[in-house]
């Protein structure tokens, strides 16, 4: 495996802040942001629990999801994906790397025409190719220059997506293991995580895909 060298990053301020979530759990944080990260965005990493004494601290790589995150969307999963990566982080120690990569990265305006379209009957993919836009145009640049400026160059990443985890390892990130998150359904987001799973390598529940989850 050829590992890219990549520019380094450095912290730039650390902030405690107290986090609450609409269900009333909450926990204690550090929020974390950096000099020269590679893509010129403001990403955050969010120190939960005690990252410096986990053997391998946890890691998420969260891409924004302002209508998901923020307005509760039922047409995604990201704001449950967001609210249990926080606890399972908080109880092992490690990071939630808070990435500025709305609609898998082609930004919010691009991300609500595609739903326009699949009002229409396209499914995710079909969507973004029918405006020109990649299925999934993120790169984790970035994120591994932030782990690293963290100290944090092994890792147990909390994801679906092997994709995540094969550019860490490209960028000279050690991922040690990757946990899997729960499935977490509405009768609005059913397709599109079936759709996930069959379009992309992500290892959502088998019984998703199959159908059993209703």
């Amino acid at each position: 495996m050829t590992v890219t060298v990549i520019p380094e990053a450095t912290v730039r301020t650390r902030v405690r802040v107290p986090l609450r979530f609409g269900d009333g759990y909450s926990v204690d944080s550090e929020l974390v942001t950096f000099h020269d990260l590679a893509d010129g965005q403001e990403h955050l990493a969010v120190a939960l629990g005690d990252p410096d004494g986990a053997p391998v601290p946890l890691v998420r790589l969260h891409s924004e999801c302002l209508t998901g995150d923020v307005f509760g969307s039922a047409r995604c999963d990201c704001g449950p994906q967001l609210r249990e990566a926080v606890e399972r982080i908080a109880e092992h120690g490690g990071y939630l790397l808070y990435l500025r990569q709305e609609g898998r990265g082609i930004g919010l305006y691009n991300k609500l025409d595609a739903y326009a379209l699949q009002d229409r009957g396209y499914d995710t993919y079909a969507a973004n190719a029918a405006l020109g836009l990649p299925e999934d145009g993120r790169d984790y640049t970035a994120a591994a220059q932030m782990l690293t400026a963290l100290g944090a160059t092994s890792v147990d990443l909390l994801s679906n997506n092997p994709d995540k985890a094969g550019q860490l390892r490209d960028l000279g990130i050690d991922v040690r293991d990757r946990v899997p998150t729960g499935v977490h359904t509405t009768p609005h987001n059913l397709t599109y995580l079936r759709t996930k799973v069959r379009g992309t390598a992500n290892l959502l529940a088998h019984d998703l895909l199959a159908g059993r989850i209703a």
